[in-house]
């Protein structure tokens, strides 16, 4: 199996907090939060990884290398321009034609369980499943609004207040069919500004996975502090 994960970002509301390493590599729990997500993936069987960079590859290219040390294979991509979590994927095109795979936020950690997407995408006929966990405060976050059978009837992108009542924010975990990569288009594309709301919009079928699995997200020096205990920490 295969996944790309992401791992891009420049983390341009960390700037002055941390500047040395890309997001994704900042230590959680003894390991770059990357290294949580390969982990977290290998564990449910995916060997085959492509990583997409923009701010300081050589840290993660250095930390990870060709994967042989971790039991994986590994696959760069660096984007002089930044193309977004789903124009991330034409740099892979090619490699992601033939099955299913995931795409996870490299700057997210969480222990979902990946098994639980794949085993939802088979009961379907879908493009894709996406992961949500539950949080009280939504208004930084996408939601996800869905019908008895897990189908998403409506993604919201950080809701004002009355706009949803649903407090399932996308987790930044997918599990989708090759045919996504029709959908998205050359250039900058974002999952949930672009790609999800196109996608609910021509009726193609999308699912979900809930699950109160905890999240950390590391998106704002408050957010970071929480996550760590108030240690934060980088890997150079």
């Amino acid at each position: 199996m295969k996944a790309v994960i992401l791992a891009a970002g420049k983390g341009e509301r960390l700037r002055g907090v941390v500047d040395d390493v890309p997001k994704p590599m900042i230590i959680y729990k003894g390991k770059p939060i990357l290294q949580h997500n390969i982990e977290l993936c290998k564990a449910t069987g995916i060997g085959e990884f492509f990583i997409n960079t923009h701010h300081l590859p050589e840290v993660i290219q250095s930390c990870f290398g060709d994967g042989s040390a971790f039991g994986i294979t590994v696959h760069y991509s660096f984007e002089e321009e930044i193309l977004g979590t789903a124009g991330a994927l034409n740099s892979f095109r090619e490699q992601l034609i033939g099955e299913p795979f995931f795409v996870i936020y490299g700057d997210n950690f969480s222990q979902f369980d990946l098994s639980s997407l794949i085993t939802e995408f088979h009961k379907h006929d879908c493009i894709g499943v996406i992961a949500f966990h539950y949080r009280e405060d939504v208004s930084q976050s996408g939601v996800g609004e869905f019908a008895a059978d897990g189908r998403i009837k409506r993604f919201v992108e950080k809701p004002g207040p009355g706009e949803s009542n649903s407090h399932w924010v996308n987790a930044g975990i997918y599990y989708l069919s090759p045919d996504i990569l029709d959908y998205i288009p050359p250039g900058f594309a974002d999952f949930a500004k672009d790609i999800i709301p196109a996608l609910l919009g021509r009726d193609v079928a999308l699912y979900s996975v809930c699950s109160k699995t905890e999240l950390k997200a590391f998106d704002t020096p408050e957010m970071l502090r929480e996550s760590l205990g108030g240690e934060i920490e980088s890997k150079g």
